[in-house]
């Protein structure tokens, strides 16, 4: 009877892994990502200042831009506490209210990064397809009920998350196979019926299928607009304005497709491996896009150097 209700002890604590094998190089392992987090912050924020207090930069792709750096830093800030608890202090434990709230917001902070880069690739197939009219169409007032109606509809689409797994009952399993919280990773430690969350979680899913669907017909239809342009130098101009939202796509759905096609083809590979990918899920997009958008938008290049020949000055 002691054993049956020993079983049947709700857990109290979920535990995150870090990287199998070397954890006794936690401490070295937290260097990078620490340098990693401080590079994607300070970069998001740098491109959120100087949209906000330049002039030249207040149009629709650059507003876009700005709610690109906003999901990045809600995922940074989002991870940032348990990969800082697991490789700097080695502290894997994660209360379950907390763990919810987490997958909560990475969830949502994806969600909208999806969406923004969705709506970005309609941005780029206005200002080539029907360039005359791209002020007309996105005026500032429409960029942001743009912004805030994908916005709603991201939190009401991840919002059922934590209610379904607080619905849930955790007694027999507290490992996680991540150094985060995932809602297909904390439903799978349930002892009770979780097939609402499967259902609902292939749902979501499905919606993010459904924007990297839309982005690729965008990008059929521009490619199709930019081989009617007779002039090779025209086209590849034409096209070296996609190259910053192409690096940001890749960037974001490279990560996503390659743990879904390990889960689906090599369950029994190492690791290690999925634990590197869904860590570079998180990590790489915010620290590359600033970099990417720096590197690629004259703009906020030349914004950026100027700052720092005024600050060497």
């Amino acid at each position: 009877m002691s054993i049956l209700n020993i079983s049947e002890m709700e857990i109290s604590v979920f535990y995150l892994v870090g990287i199998p094998g070397l954890e006794h190089a936690n401490i070295w392992i937290s260097i990078p990502i620490c340098l990693m987090y401080t590079v994607a912050i300070l970069g998001n924020r740098t491109i959120l200042f100087f949209i906000k207090t330049e002039p030249s930069l207040h149009e629709p792709m650059y507003y876009f831009l700005s709610m690109l750096a906003l999901s990045d830093l809600g995922l940074s800030l989002s991870s940032l506490p348990t990969m800082l608890r697991i490789f700097l202090f080695n502290a894997p434990g994660i209360s379950p209210d907390a763990c919810i709230a987490q997958e909560f917001f990475i969830h949502g902070f994806s969600a909208m990064e999806s969406s923004v880069l969705l709506i970005m690739s309609f941005d780029r197939f206005i200002a080539i397809c029907n360039p005359l009219r791209y002020t007309s169409i996105l005026t500032s007032a429409r960029v942001i009920q743009i912004g805030l109606a994908f916005s709603l509809k991201n939190v009401l689409l991840i919002l059922p998350f934590p209610f379904t797994l607080k619905h849930l009952k955790y007694c027999k399993k507290n490992l996680l196979s991540q150094s985060y919280c995932l809602h297909q990773d904390v439903m799978k430690l349930a002892c009770t019926d979780n097939k609402v969350n499967i259902i609902y979680g292939l749902f979501v899913a499905l919606t993010g299928i459904l924007d990297l669907t839309f982005i690729f017909m965008s990008y059929m239809l521009i490619l199709k607009a930019v081989l009617s342009i007779a002039s090779r130098k025209e086209r590849l101009k034409v096209l070296n304005t996609c190259v910053s939202h192409i690096c940001a796509v890749l960037i974001f759905y490279v990560p996503i497709i390659s743990l879904a096609v390990i889960y689906r083809f090599a369950k029994h590979s190492f690791p290690i491996t999925r634990i590197l990918i869904a860590d570079a899920f998180l990590l790489v997009p915010p620290l590359m896009n600033p970099i990417v958008y720096c590197v690629k938008s004259q703009q906020i290049r030349n914004l950026v150097l100027e700052k720092l020949c005024q600050k060497q000055s």
